[in-house]
């Protein structure tokens, strides 16, 4: 591999002209500069950022780590994270736990092996975060993207609680009285959405259901054709349907066209998360929008300043974005 000695020797400059020409220096005058880059490429010069690192006590790499490597979500959060980490000059090793707490855990040694210098996490169960607290206190700068971790860990996240409560109350304005929800994550520590479709529910003198929720067992589209099959197969269907995510619902919308039931005339459909496909959908799906390049930008700056503060001085904060509700065909106001 060359070296910066090799370059220096070319070019009759000193290594440490060399160096500062290669980090964009201004004391290095630029036709100097574009003298050093050209000679550079012309050796297949590559930077040595183990040595950096050692300097520095900076690999300037991040760990992002998903639940779900295919949800549509979550790669768009993942392309706008990498985005805004690269124009810092930050490098993105990604992992996925797949809603597995052993996979996380390793996912999390990995990135610890590898001496990230920050992480961003997704966490497979928000009621278990006792593992990334311990890692936090231990200096790893680390942000959460989704969870309630006040206190211990910075979180910044969209509020699912408030998107789900304010979806339900549109319904509810529509004139539903009988809302069902496809959402099983309440089941696995993350209860924000249930507990926001209930809130909405009881504000408006509704009693909650049971029957009306529904743990499709998974987020594809085929877990949520089989949800709302089991939802629409009651005795008394409901006349509205919200689900976790938008994936669920287009699988709902495409058992309701199956099966000769109109949306929204026989039954509305709300999602959550408003992924592209969602304005697409044979009915155009209205959803809770969720701001990912909004929430990679706030995140990341918030990391930065975290592995930018090695005394550690700086207190855990708690974000929580505010969602919009995105309305389109499938919600139509009933008659």
């Amino acid at each position: 591999m060359a070296r910066l000695k090799d370059i220096a020797e070319q070019t009759g400059l000193s290594v440490n002209t060399v160096s500062l020409a290669l980090r964009d220096s201004p004391r290095i005058p630029p036709d100097t500069r574009e003298k050093i880059r050209l000679a550079a490429a012309a050796l297949d010069y590559t930077p040595n950022y183990s040595a950096r690192a050692l300097v520095s006590r900076q690999t300037k790499t991040v760990g992002l780590l998903l639940t779900d490597i295919t949800s549509p979500l979550l790669t768009q959060v993942a392309r706008s994270v990498e985005q805004e980490l690269k124009d810092l000059g930050y490098v993105t090793l990604l992992a996925a736990s797949n809603g597995d707490p052993k996979e996380e855990l390793r996912a999390l040694a990995t990135f610890r092996a590898r001496q990230v210098d920050g992480m961003l996490v997704y966490p497979h169960d928000h009621s278990r975060l006792d593992h990334l607290r311990r890692l936090r206190v231990g200096g790893t700068p680390m942000v959460l993207l989704a969870g309630n971790c006040e206190g211990d860990v910075d979180v910044i996240c969209l509020d699912e609680q408030a998107g789900a409560l304010r979806a339900t109350r549109h319904l509810i304005e529509a004139g539903h009285r009988r809302i069902g929800l496809v959402d099983g994550a309440y089941l696995r520590g993350n209860p924000a959405k249930t507990e926001g479709y209930k809130e909405a529910l009881r504000a408006a003198g509704i009693e909650p259901s049971p029957k009306l929720v529904i743990d499709p067992e998974g987020h594809s589209v085929g877990h949520g054709h089989r949800a709302f099959a089991r939802l629409m197969a009651l005795a008394e269907p409901p006349t509205a349907v919200l689900t976790a995510n938008d994936r669920l619902a287009l699988g709902g919308l495409r058992w309701c066209q199956e099966k000769g039931v109109a949306v929204p005339h026989d039954v509305a459909v709300f999602g959550f998360d408003n992924i592209e496909y969602a304005e697409y959908a044979s009915v155009p799906l209205s959803s809770v929008d969720y701001p990912s390049d909004d929430l990679a930008r706030k995140a990341v700056a918030r990391l930065i300043t975290l592995i930018s503060d090695r005394d550690q001085s700086l207190l855990p904060e708690l974000v929580r974005i505010q969602p919009e509700l995105i309305l389109r065909e499938s919600t139509r106001s009933r008659p």
